[in-house]
């Protein structure tokens, strides 16, 4: 017994946790070795954040015990567990946007010397660790700034920075991609050999297949049980975390593309951060009935392109047509009117997360007479259908439609958007990393809507850094590098290899070929 204490760097035994309505851990047990990889697998809300939460102090539990090398400890808040070497990179970043990259790393840790801060020294430690672990970051520019995947690398030093050997990994891959994911994977299996140990909560099979040593599943706030990755594989432990047989391949038919719902011409969106635009004289056409998918490494204009697209960001030349209107100048609004939009960022511009979820699911149409008389809401139909989007969607929350939309998972968050964006039956739906932080299930249930959706007549333009969604959604697939199109092909004849160089730059299509 006394030989198994010693393995486990850390114990959470018995752990219960309970929010208003829900018991979010229920009697859970978790053992992490030292130098080990543990992933934590489980739906959306089966309480994973939630338990490495408590582990890290933002939460104290209502019943178990933490042990570090076998002693008791209690993990009271954030600055306890950074002294007992836990350190915790969140789903949501914990960062200040106004900034730089280097105050946010040093934030809370900062050396001083007679009282004065000691930039030199915390900037030369932060350099080498970036160094060390290929995190590239720009130190002096503003977190707002920068894109999701560059903010994530602070995280992760501001983790290194403190000398954690106890290191929580929250959806870590959610916002990166494939490249940065494979440079995370190695990141983590390096910080394993030099001894530190991971949690590392993931709904990705094949990260967990690939980078951990043990998964232990939760379902529904309950242990479900811990397997050798070597002993087990996709189909068993997403059966383990559904509780049913999941269906891994997207299943559709040829698409029938009608007439172009959405005409882009010549579009070009200033940088915020560079000299040169982020988008720079696009061209391309969506057409009713079919699935386009602008595909990327982050960072290359998809973000500019949708706020383009969306009204969040002006366009200095081209023009946006939509059903035959010219939008370029018109308001966010007016474009709502026959556009719905899954945005990337889903507490910046998908919910008020101070609103309850039935507020959040009629934001845009409260003015609706099914919604409001006389400028009064009618609150009894706003919950009457929050409740339908709620069960069709399979949004989990403590308190149902009254639930505010800050305390839900982020994945809940997420199917709370995408039930109201779909349902809202516009002709074109743009859809950004719709299943970001969505488990198996509910991957499965999302890419059934954009099918289904697609095969009611609507436009889809999808951007996604899923190489494995863009492969088997797309009906073709545009490729964005630097703020343009260097190519676009059709998923049936591309591989996922020729897809990467074109995401590269490594190669672009002629003048000649493009369209073709």
């Amino acid at each position: 017994m006394r030989r198994m204490q010693a393995e486990n760097i850390i114990e959470m035994l018995h752990i219960t946790k309970e929010f208003p309505g829900i018991i979010a851990n229920d009697d859970i047990t978790l053992q992490l070795r030292k130098g080990e990889i543990h992933a934590l697998l489980g739906e959306n809300g089966a309480g994973k954040s939630t338990l490495m939460s408590v582990l890290f102090g933002l939460y104290q539990p209502e019943a178990g015990e933490i042990r570090k090398n076998g002693q008791t400890v209690k993990i009271h808040n954030p600055n306890d567990a950074t002294a007992l070497g836990i350190g915790m990179v969140h789903q949501h970043f914990k960062l200040i946007d106004v900034f730089t990259v280097l105050d946010n790393i040093i934030l809370g840790a900062e050396t001083t010397k007679l009282g004065f801060l000691q930039k030199k020294e915390a900037r030369k430690k932060v350099q080498a660790l970036s160094e060390k672990y290929g995190l590239k970051v720009d130190l002096d520019a503003r977190v707002e700034d920068i894109t999701v995947g560059m903010q994530q690398r602070v995280e992760i030093l501001k983790m290194l920075y403190r000398d954690n050997e106890i290191l929580i990994f929250d959806e870590p891959t959610a916002v990166l991609t494939p490249q940065e994911i494979d440079e995370l994977m190695a990141t983590m299996k390096e910080f394993a050999r030099e001894g530190k140990s991971i949690l590392f909560i993931s709904h990705k099979l094949n990260e967990i297949m690939a980078v951990a040593d043990r998964v232990t599943v939760l379902r529904k706030g309950k242990y479900v049980g811990t397997v050798d990755t070597k002993d087990t594989d996709k189909q068993s432990l997403s059966n383990m975390m559904v509780g049913r047989p999941v269906q891994l391949e997207v299943d559709k038919q040829p698409a029938k593309p009608g007439e172009v719902v959405l005409n882009v011409a010549g579009l070009t969106v200033p940088s915020r951060t560079h000299k040169r635009n982020a988008v720079n004289d696009v061209s391309f056409q969506v057409r009713k009935g079919e699935i386009v998918c602008v595909a990327g490494i982050d960072g290359n204009g998809q973000t500019e392109l949708v706020y383009g697209l969306t009204g969040l960001e002006k366009c200095s030349a081209g023009t946006v047509t939509l059903c035959g209107k010219e939008i370029s100048h018109a308001s966010i609004h007016q474009r709502g009117e026959n556009m719905s939009h899954i945005p990337e960022d889903r507490h910046k511009h998908g919910l008020v997360l101070d609103f309850t979820l039935e507020q959040n699911m009629v934001l845009q149409r409260f003015r609706e007479p099914q919604f409001q008389n006389m400028g009064f809401i009618k609150n009894a139909e706003v919950r009457k259908y929050a409740e339908t989007l709620i069960e069709q969607y399979d949004v989990r929350s403590g308190q149902g439609p009254v639930t505010m939309a800050r305390s839900m998972s982020g994945g809940n968050q997420q199917k709370a958007i995408i039930a109201r964006e779909v349902d809202r039956d516009k002709p074109l739906l743009v859809a950004v990393q719709p299943t970001r932080g969505l488990d198996v299930g509910a991957i499965e249930y999302i890419h059934s809507q954009l099918i289904a959706e697609r095969d009611k007549g609507r436009a889809v333009l999808l951007i996604s850094l899923e190489l494995d969604e863009v492969m088997s959604l797309s009906d073709r697939i545009l490729v964005m590098y630097e703020g343009e199109i260097v190519g676009e092909l059709d998923p049936e004849t591309t591989t996922v290899q020729e897809l990467g160089l074109y995401m590269a730059g490594a190669k672009r299509m002629t003048k000649e070929g493009a369209g073709a």
